[in-house]
């Protein structure tokens, strides 16, 4: 993982060096920073589905990181039948604060902005979201981020962040997601 992309999503930098026993150094910083995020944030690893084709990843050097994931949405269905997955690759526990912050921006659009739903959710049926919230996304690249407390215990593989993008005909581009698991 690039620790710059974890900085650069640096709502968790303050939290992290008001924490006990966290040396107030860079690299120390970097490192107890590395160790929250519990995410792939490259946008080639993120699962998107009902895309056909499936999206391409395009460099963009104007992104953290220089890669973005190009997803073109119909506008026809539900928001959800569009989306991207990004899957914890650790578990958690009850209680936990999850921090998510990502990259995003409006490729193309008729409009000046797109609605996407970014949440924290169960990966199998019935699907269901611990917490989000909605976003508007523009044509400048901006980092976003929600965050919320799990209720109980899951394992590897049982949560993830999902994005609902396919509330219009556009274009959104994905760059890079982080979760970091800021405990207790």
């Amino acid at each position: 993982m690039n620790l710059r992309i974890a900085l650069a999503l640096g709502a968790a930098v303050p939290a992290l060096l008001a924490m006990p026993g966290v040396a107030q150094d860079a690299k120390s910083a970097d490192d107890a920073l590395a160790e929250k995020v519990i995410t792939n944030t490259n946008p080639a690893s993120f699962q998107a589905y009902g895309f056909t084709p499936a999206p391409k990843l395009v460099n963009d050097k104007a992104v953290q990181g220089g890669k973005a994931l190009r997803l073109p949405l119909t506008g026809t269905g539900d928001p959800w039948s569009m989306g991207v997955n990004v899957p914890l690759l650790k578990p958690v526990k009850a209680g936990d604060k999850l921090v998510v912050a990502f990259y995003a921006r409006l490729n193309k659009s008729d409009a000046p902005t797109a609605k996407i739903n970014a949440q924290i959710q169960l990966t199998t049926a019935p699907y269901t979201a611990l917490f989000g919230k909605p976003f508007d996304v523009t044509p400048e690249w901006k980092l976003l981020q929600f965050s919320g407390k799990v209720d109980k215990d899951y394992a590897v593989g049982t949560i993830g962040a999902a994005f609902h993008l396919n509330t219009g005909k556009q274009v959104i581009d994905m760059g890079p997601v982080a979760v970091l698991d800021m405990g207790q």
